[in-house]
């Protein structure tokens, strides 16, 4: 009895060492509306040739994808939460109850046809700026909350796969990069697009959605110790990285920098070119706002494509962490 104990503590430390041992893959999920619909083919196929990441990173619509994929959901539930949302309602906080009416007021909101078209000013307590943005994303941060289960401050590293998501704090322009808090109101900031979602109160911070910096975060995903990388990028835009910056000429900063130096275009070709498989979907002919039943068919059957035109690579990453 005693020699078969011995044995198995044995072959534990045994499989503990080979467990410590092999590559960690890490995974990460670019930004892009509704062309993330993309990203849950390639999830299929990544999920065939049984590839497990061991982190997540993603931006804007990748990390909500990335966020829910954290928590337990795989590809085909996630298929069904793209499939059957009310988009418009949900992306706009649409009262459906409200969209016969022209005009309706309730709890200090004024609907127009049910969308939401102001709110009652609240007293401001401390001297920090007004949140400029049309649409406060209540819908989309409640069905997070929901589907996440964690309606609480949470270590990211804690989930079944760790995880970040990546937002901009507006009056940098600097990229965050969030590990822990409320996983729905992280989520709701990465995914801010300025001017059309009000931003985030985080702490001094005031983030907005993180593709103005990294919209495909392979270096956060090799910062949390990733040593393989799979990155889906649902972007064909190609540019040219720019290192010309007012802030270094001038003294000017800000969003009149951004513009002109677009910090994004060098990180994301600087990401593209580190990540050890690069799924990259043919969107042409879709955008951000494309969340047609038929449109989001079609760009989850592209993703489906694109990553199986990477089989012999994600095979070999699975023949890497498998040895």
């Amino acid at each position: 009895m005693r020699k078969i104990i011995i044995l198995l503590m044995a072959l534990t430390m045994i499989a503990g060492e080979t467990e410590a041992q092999r590559p960690k893959i890490g995974l990460v999920l670019g930004g892009g509306g509704a062309k993330g619909a993309a990203e849950i083919g390639a999830l299929k196929v990544l999920e065939e040739c049984g590839i497990v990441p061991d982190y997540i990173a993603g931006t804007s619509i990748g990390s909500i994808l990335g966020g829910l994929y954290a928590v337990g959901y795989r590809s085909h539930e996630l298929d069904t939460l793209f499939r059957s949302q009310e988009w418009l309602s949900l992306l706009t906080d649409r009262r459906d109850a409200f969209k016969g009416d022209l005009y309706r007021e309730q709890d200090g909101v004024t609907y127009i046809f049910g969308f939401p078209v102001s709110r009652k000013k609240k007293q401001k307590r401390d001297n920090t700026p007004a949140l400029i943005g049309v649409l406060n994303g209540d819908e989309v941060t409640a069905l997070l909350d929901s589907m996440t289960h964690r309606p609480y401050e949470v270590q990211f590293d804690s989930l079944p796969i760790p995880f970040r998501c990546v937002a901009v704090d507006i009056y940098g322009p600097t990229e965050i990069v969030l590990d822990h808090g409320v996983m729905s109101r992280a989520m709701r900031a990465s995914m801010a697009i300025p001017g059309v979602y009000k931003p985030v109160r985080w702490g001094t911070w005031t983030l907005v959605d993180g593709g103005m910096i990294n919209n495909l975060p392979v270096d956060v995903v090799r910062a949390m110790g990733a040593d393989i990388v799979i990155a889906i990028d649902v972007n064909n835009e190609d540019h040219e990285s720019r290192d010309f910056s007012l802030t270094e000429l001038l003294g000017i900063g800000g969003l009149i920098d951004w513009f002109v130096s677009r910090p994004d275009w060098k990180k994301t070709n600087d990401n593209r070119a580190d990540a050890d498989v690069l799924i990259r979907p043919d969107m042409e002919g879709f955008d951000i706002t494309s969340f047609s039943l038929e449109s989001i068919e079609q760009m989850i059957a592209r993703g489906e494509k694109a990553a199986r035109q990477q089989l012999p690579a994600l095979r070999e990453v699975k023949k890497r962490v498998t040895r």
